[in-house]
């Protein structure tokens, strides 16, 4: 009787369990029994491992082979427990020696050839890896950049499972040809990528970024997009069609720093599960850029499918930005589905296979038109919607939801004036930028000490008690309050604007005029001729103008 085990790595969600690969082999009729709550693709992986033994020269034991996954009670699923099963078999077998085995973690999909294939979801499982103090891991070498960026651990590549033998029986390491060096595609990458997602998706591109100085006018939309860069705040923007909302949200991922180590970590593992990170691209630099359509479903927009679910539109803008255009069109049920990440910073999904809980720590964009025609309130009038139709339009996007938007801003259509001056004097995404990483940096050093990083993760309760404003400037907050046009939850998000404006102008904390443009961009209601946080100039008059009429 022989008996060996390796270890491989079960992907739950974007989290890893660490699985004991066990192999067992008895007298009786030649049989190859896998348990351990596999799904479809691992059960046939008895099939691919079988032949991928037999075609690396290898014999394959003609006993009662039971192969088992522990703990049990987990989900498996996927091929990327191919290498650890067959050699946990050879090594049953006496083909190599169990002791190589103990401390090693094997990741890999064989092909009936014997090659090793590359699968989804490598950064995660090493991730897991080492966090269960496993020091060696073996993976395709397609994917050793990604394995690589765990540190700490040993990664060694390989191309087959003639070449792992070889190394594991301190034999001769055999030489397998690389299509790459003969110019041929390697069809091996495509087990990388979803079908139908397409590689990058969700990610911004590489080689060019939409520049803020694209945009006319829009004065008073273009300082709350730096205050939602600098602060992390979500933002909706509301105006007629061809106004710019689209063309603002679309330059709010250039506004945000460069993502932390650690951040880009945790983007990339989730673009690695999701099958979104494109070939030869390791790591994930930059903040992501979601932007699903209106027609998205609760399952592509917080995550699910069939089996375990999947990560959604919300993960896969962790952060980065999601941005919902033409939020109004959309299902008011999905768009609710988005309270507990707006809230929590994860999203967690429960089906009948398992639960999951997927990272959603996202900065969100909203865009609407006014109406169903999209001309209510316009300077030129002309709609023809009814006010029932209106009212219907708007009440799709939800109080509770609304509740956790801080900025909402009235995008107007673009003067002629501002049109033909565009690109004069216009300010530039890398300016903006910096300004927006300054901001950033003086809130992380408030912080230091504390789990929080920018201002919108602050509780409500220490910005009241820790870190108190200018005596008198929540005067009018107090009484928007009182009477109802602000809640306890806005009452807090106003704060954390405000503070935002204070870090954009250099202040050591807000005063009444950063708070009163808080509310102004929370509410609508005009405070009067306020001084922009951002750069001390007068907010713009249409703006400001159209946001009084929008309140009323």
């Amino acid at each position: 009787m022989g008996f060996a085990r390796t270890c491989s790595v079960a992907l739950v969600g974007v989290e890893g369990v660490v699985v004991e690969v066990q192999a067992d082999l008895e007298p009786g009729v030649a049989a190859f029994t896998l348990v351990g709550l596999p799904d479809k693709s691992l059960i046939e992986s008895r099939e691919r491992v079988r032949a991928a033994v037999v075609n690396s020269g290898a014999e394959w034991p003609q006993k009662k082979l039971t192969v088992g996954l522990s703990p049990a009670s987990v989900p498996k699923g996927g091929s990327g427990f191919d290498l650890a099963v067959a050699c946990a078999v050879l090594s049953a077998a006496e083909r190599l020696d169990p002791r190589e085995l103990t401390d090693l973690m094997m990741i890999g999909e064989l092909g009936l050839d014997g090659r090793v294939r590359p699968v989804r979801g490598v950064l995660p499982a090493v991730l897991a890896a080492a966090d269960a103090g496993y020091r060696q891991v073996v993976v395709p070498e397609q994917t050793v950049p990604e394995a690589s960026l765990v540190p700490g651990v040993s990664v060694l590549g390989v191309r087959s499972l003639r070449q792992l033998i070889a190394v594991l029986a301190d034999e001769p390491v055999p030489e397998e040809e690389d299509p790459r060096e003969e110019g041929r595609p390697d069809a091996s990458l495509a087990g990388l990528i979803v079908p139908g997602t397409g590689a990058g998706a969700g990610l911004p591109p590489g080689d060019h970024t939409p520049d803020l100085a694209d945009v006319a006018g829009q004065h008073g939309a273009r300082r709350a997009l730096e205050v939602a860069a600098a602060g992390r705040h979500h933002i909706f923007f509301k105006g007629p069609p061809g106004a710019g909302k689209t063309m603002l949200a679309e330059r709010l991922p250039g506004l945000l720093p460069p993502l932390s180590p650690k951040e880009s970590l945790e983007v990339t593992a989730v673009h690695s599960v999701a099958g979104t990170l494109p070939p030869g691209q390791p790591l994930v630099h930059r903040p992501p850029y979601c932007a699903p359509h209106h027609s998205a479903t609760m399952a592509s927009l917080v995550g699910g499918g069939t089996g375990l679910p999947r990560p959604g539109a919300v993960s896969l803008a962790h952060h980065g930005v999601l941005f919902v255009d033409e939020a109004a069109e959309c299902s008011p049920r999905v768009l609710d589905a988005l309270r507990q990440p707006l809230e929590s910073g994860h999203v967690v999904v429960a089906r009948v296979a398992g639960m999951m809980r997927m990272p959603a720590r996202i900065l969100l964009a909203l865009a609407a038109n006014p109406c169903p025609c999209g001309r209510h309130g316009t300077t030129g009038g002309g709609c023809e919607c009814r006010p029932s139709s209106v009212r219907r339009y708007r009440a799709r996007l939800s109080g509770p939801l609304m509740d956790r938007v801080d900025l909402r801003i009235v995008v107007e259509p673009v003067a002629r004036a501002e049109l033909i001056a565009l690109g004069r004097g216009a300010e530039t995404t890398a300016a903006v930028a910096e300004r927006v990483q300054a901001a950033r940096e003086r809130a992380v050093a408030r912080f230091a000490g504390t789990p929080w990083h920018t201002n919108s993760e602050v509780p409500g309760h220490e910005l009241r008690t820790r870190w108190q404003v200018h005596p008198g400037a929540l005067a009018q907050a107090e009484r928007d309050l009182e009477c109802g046009l602000l809640t306890a939850r806005g009452l807090d998000r106003v704060l954390r604007v405000a503070w935002t404006a204070a870090d954009l102008a250099g202040r050591d904390r807000p005063t009444k005029e950063d708070v009163n443009w808080a509310l102004e961009l929370r509410t609508g209601v005009r405070r009067g001729a306020l001084k922009a946080a951002t750069g001390g100039d007068k907010i713009s008059e249409t703006a400001t103008a159209g946001a009084s009429r929008e309140r009323r």
